[in-house]
C-alpha cells in the first residue's frame, strides 16, 4: 500500500506549484525548500535578507526590498477599510508573514506556509488580512492530516482528517456544521476518497444527555441538510472508528466504524485528541492546515522537522490543485 504522504508528494511533482516560505533563515525551512526543489515537488521562494545563502534552485526574495511600491499599493487595497497610512503599509509589507500572504493575494505565489518560528495567531492574522476567506465561507478553521502507523492492525497506513484541532475554540452548532463541510472537502482534495464524517461527542445516539451533546446533534442536522457526503452523529470515538463497536452502538450507520473525517466538538477535545493519537498512537500529524481561505496559506508546529515542512508543501500543493478545480 502506498503511503498517503508519498501519494501527496508524487501529486505535487505533477503540478510543481509555486510556494513561498516566509521564515527563510530557519535551517529546517531551508532544508525542506532545497529538498522540495530537488525532488521536483514545487518551485520555492524563501523570504530572507539579501545575501542569505540558500540551497540550489531556491529563489530568494527580501521582503524589506522587493517591489516596495507595488506591494505597498496592494496592502493599502487589502486593508482599505482600516485606512492605513503609506508608512504603515511600508512597515507591514516588510514583515515576512504579511509579505508572503500578499504575494499569494497578488498571484506571485500559489500558496504560503509558515509557523516553524511564528505563532499560529500570527500566521492566521496575516492570511485573513491579506488573502481573506473563500467566497461563501462562514469561517476559517483547521484540520490535521493524521496517518496511522503501517503496523496498525485494521487500517495500516490509513489517513484521516481531524478537525478542528488548532483554531476555532468553541464553535456553535452552525460553525461546527461549517467545519464538517470544510473538512469533508479537505478529505476529497487530499485523500481522493469519499468523506465519511463523524460528529464526535461523549455520547452515541442518545446514550447521554447534556447541552454539549445537544450542540453536536444540532450541528449534525444543519450539516446533513446540505451534505453530499455520508455524515452521522453524535458518535463516541470508538463507535466512529472501530467497526465492531460501531456496529454495536450505531447499527445501520453508514459512518460508524468507518469514519475517515472526525469532527471534534471544541478545540479542547480536538487538540488533546490529535496529540494523543500522535504521541501515544504513533500517528503522523501534519498541520494545522487551514481551510476556508480564498487561497492556500498554512501553519506549522514550531516543533516541526524538515520532513514535516516537506509534507506540508505536498498538502498545500493538493489544496492549490483543488482551488484550480483539479481532482486527485
Amino acid at each position: 500500500m502506498t503511503s498517503p504522504l508519498r501519494t501527496l508528494r508524487d501529486r505535487a511533482k505533477r503540478s510543481r506549484h509555486h510556494v513561498v516560505l516566509p521564515e527563510g533563515t530557519d535551517p529546517r525551512v531551508q532544508d525542506a525548500a532545497g529538498r522540495a526543489v530537488a525532488d521536483g515537488m514545487a518551485r520555492v521562494t524563501l523570504l530572507a535578507p539579501e545575501g542569505t545563502a540558500l540551497p540550489d534552485g531556491v529563489a530568494l526574495r527580501d521582503p524589506g526590498r522587493a517591489d516596495p511600491d507595488t506591494m505597498i499599493d496592494a496592502y493599502l487595497e487589502a486593508r482599505a477599510k482600516r485606512h492605513p497610512t503609506r508608512d504603515d503599509a511600508a512597515a507591514a509589507v516588510a514583515d515576512p508573514l504579511t509579505h508572503a500572504a500578499l504575494m499569494v493575494r497578488r498571484g506571485l505565489a500559489d500558496g504560503t506556509i509558515g509557523g516553524a518560528v511564528s505563532t499560529t495567531s500570527d500566521i492566521v492574522r496575516a492570511a485573513l488580512q491579506m488573502i481573506g476567506t473563500a467566497p461563501g465561507a462562514p469561517l476559517v478553521s483547521s484540520f490535521f492530516l493524521m496517518v496511522l502507523p503501517d503496523t496498525y492492525p485494521t487500517r495500516p497506513g490509513g489517513a484521516m482528517i481531524f478537525s478542528d484541532c488548532g483554531l476555532v475554540i468553541d464553535p456553535d452548532a452552525g460553525q461546527l456544521a461549517a467545519i464538517a463541510h470544510q473538512a469533508a472537502a479537505s478529505a476529497r482534495a487530499l485523500l481522493g476518497t469519499q468523506p465519511k464524517v463523524a460528529m464526535l461527542s461523549f455520547s452515541t445516539r442518545g446514550s447521554a444527555h447534556h447541552m454539549a451533546v445537544n450542540k453536536v446533534i444540532d450541528a449534525l442536522e444543519i450539516a446533513r441538510a446540505t451534505a453530499d457526503f455520508a455524515i452521522d452523529g453524535e458518535l463516541q470515538f470508538d463507535a466512529a472508528f472501530d467497526a465492531d463497536v460501531g456496529a454495536s452502538k450505531a447499527p445501520g450507520s453508514d459512518v460508524a466504524g468507518q469514519a475517515n473525517v472526525l469532527i471534534f466538538p471544541n478545540l479542547d477535545a480536538g487538540n488533546i485528541g490529535y496529540k494523543i493519537a500522535q504521541r501515544i498512537g504513533g500517528c503522523t500529524a501534519i498541520g494545522p492546515v487551514l481551510q476556508g481561505l480564498a487561497k492556500p496559506a498554512n501553519d506549522l508546529s514550531r516543533g516541526c522537522t524538515s520532513d514535516d515542512i516537506l509534507d506540508m508543501i505536498a498538502v498545500t500543493s493538493a489544496q492549490i490543485d483543488a482551488s484550480k478545480g483539479k481532482t486527485p
